[in-house]
This record gives structure tokens, C-alpha cells and sequence, in this order.
């Protein structure tokens, strides 16, 4: 078991030209932040320049049968922070990326398995970032994450993920 205070090894580039094996990715992320292997997420995919998850609400039901609202925001979260390690991976870079700021609004409530979808707030936030990254190696991304069960859109949430130098 791993103590406080000392960092999972980062998980190794993958190959120039390769794409991410998302499973291991996956695999790595339940390694380094325990708390994911009880998330219940299913499965793992990019939609376009959406990272998607599909989650089983058993692992997140409240007192009331539907989804706990502290378990949807730190999964929202984490899939923000997702998006943002892999895109860096993307781009060949092994950065750290924290949260600086996130908030939702909860508009039903979730009583069966979801999705949850993040992507960028603005088109153009990417190349920003990039930029950024460039001129001083280090920057910040705002990503919106909705959550959907079925049909029904129960949770936007929006944060910004900082890339550490």
C-alpha cells in the first residue's frame, strides 16, 4: 500500500504514433487512485474530442435509491482530470494536472446507469493550451462534463484543470 505523501509512478508514454491503450490507462488510474475501482465505471472511449465514460449507478446510490450527489461530482471531476492527462499524453508530455476550480449544478436525479461526457468548454481551449504550454510550460483548461441517464441530462458541471510546469 502506498503511503501519503508518495507519488504513484507515472504511467509510461505510449509510443509515438500509438494511440492509448485506454483499458490500461484505466488499469493505471485504479492503481494510483484506489477510490477508482469502486467508481464503477464500465467502460472508457473517445467520442470525437469527448472523453466518455459508461458507469453502473450501484457503487454511487444514495439513502433514496437514486445517485449520490458527492460521488457524481468527484467522478465528473476525475473525468475532467482524465481528459486533460490524456490529451497531454497525446502530445507527448508527462505533466502533472490538479483541479483549480469546479462546481455543478444538478438538474434530476440519476436512477440507473449512466454516461458522463467531458469536453472542452471552448472549441478552441486545446490549441490554448498548447500555446501555453509552449510559451511557459504550464497552463489551464476549462472542461464542462454532463451527465446523462438515458435520455435525461441530470448533471452539467464545469471545472478548470491546471497542467503543472
Amino acid at each position: 500500500m502506498r503511503l501519503p505523501g508518495h507519488p504513484h509512478p507515472r504511467l509510461p508514454l505510449p509510443p509515438a504514433g500509438q494511440g492509448e491503450d485506454l483499458d490500461a490507462f484505466l488499469a493505471w488510474l485504479g492503481e494510483a487512485i484506489p477510490l477508482v475501482r469502486h467508481l464503477g465505471i464500465r467502460a472508457m472511449r473517445w467520442e470525437g474530442e469527448a472523453l466518455v465514460w459508461e458507469l453502473a449507478l450501484s457503487p454511487s446510490l444514495n439513502d433514496k435509491g437514486t445517485g449520490f450527489g458527492g460521488a457524481l461530482t468527484a467522478q465528473a471531476t476525475l473525468l475532467g482530470w482524465c481528459w486533460t492527462t490524456l490529451w497531454l499524453r497525446r502530445q507527448g508530455r508527462a505533466q502533472d494536472v490538479v483541479v483549480a476550480e469546479a462546481g455543478q449544478r444538478f438538474l434530476a436525479p440519476v436512477s440507473g446507469d449512466y454516461r458522463l461526457v467531458c469536453r472542452p468548454e471552448r472549441d478552441d481551449g486545446p490549441v490554448q493550451l498548447a500555446e501555453r504550454l509552449a510559451a511557459k510550460g504550464r497552463g489551464r483548461l476549462a472542461l464542462v462534463q454532463q451527465l446523462w441517464c438515458g435520455d435525461t441530462l441530470c448533471l452539467e458541471a464545469r471545472g478548470d484543470y491546471a497542467v503543472l510546469p
